[in-house]
């Protein structure tokens, strides 16, 4: 599966892609988790420390993987992905080094064209961690365009559930016909005004991923949640998890 996880800034992102990409890999798959965030910690949350993800290598702007490229994504992957504790392939597809660098969207057509080409000889799922927003569906050709499946992450707010409408219509427009409504880091207090929201925009409420002090803990000092920490965020993201396989093995709609 190509799986794109996406949502307003704040909402947990990041963490949630990690989790994801851990439960993934725990079920016996192959897992390439990208990186599109211009100051990228993806790589904290999947178990490397500070300086190892400092040291991440950048995929080029230049490059063009795949039969239409400058390198296979077997290359690709060699040269520029890495192994983490958890079991999960890290890579870095953009990150601002210096001010006035000018804007990222080679880095987002990098990461289309490495979603176009055929993957499965080295990756079971690739998740891409997005940037916040929406922008990087109405790039031209989207970068999400080959993408499988949508991870609409949400808080309890309006703005959350808006974006999530937007970025809806945005994949419907590039084809994408499969998204998954996650809630995340909901209070107790929290589920029902979500549920409202969402139900009064027409947004799908699959998954609830329950507030965690364990997640504030683990992601201030830079370390991946364990499974003994959060039991009830874990099994949310096991749940989550086998609506993703079931969704994969799904037809696409015509």
């Amino acid at each position: 599966m190509k799986i794109g996880v996406v949502g307003k800034g704040g909402v947990g992102k990041t963490t949630l892609s990690a989790l994801l990409a851990r439960s993934l890999q725990e079920r016996g798959r192959r897992v390439l988790a990208v990186d599109t965030d211009s100051n990228p910690n993806l790589g904290l949350s999947l178990g490397l420390d500070s300086a190892q993800t400092e040291a991440l290598p950048t995929v080029p702007r230049s490059i063009v993987v795949g039969s239409r490229g400058d390198l296979t994504v077997a290359e690709l992957m060699a040269d520029y992905a890495a192994p983490t504790p958890t079991g999960v392939t890290v890579m870095s597809a953009l990150r601002v080094n210096e001010a006035a660098a000018g804007c990222t969207c080679g880095g987002h057509a990098t990461v289309r064209s490495l979603l176009g080409e055929a993957l499965e000889s080295e990756t079971d799922d690739t998740i891409v961690d997005m940037e916040a927003g929406i922008e990087h569906l109405s790039r031209s050709g989207g970068t999400l365009a080959h993408a499988d499946v949508l991870v609409l992450v949400m808080e309890a707010s309006l703005k959350a559930v808006i974006t999530a409408r937007r970025t809806i219509l945005l994949a419907q427009e590039l084809g994408i016909d499969r998204w998954i409504g996650v809630g995340n880091k909901i209070s107790d207090e929290q589920r029902d005004l979500l549920a409202e929201l969402c139900d009064g925009h027409d947004v799908p409420l699959d998954v609830v991923v329950p507030a965690s002090d364990a997640i504030v803990a683990a992601d201030r000092i830079g370390r991946p949640l364990y499974r003994a920490d959060a039991g009830d965020v874990w099994q949310a993201v096991e749940s989550l998890t086998s609506r993703l396989v079931h969704a994969g093995q799904q037809p696409a709609l015509q």
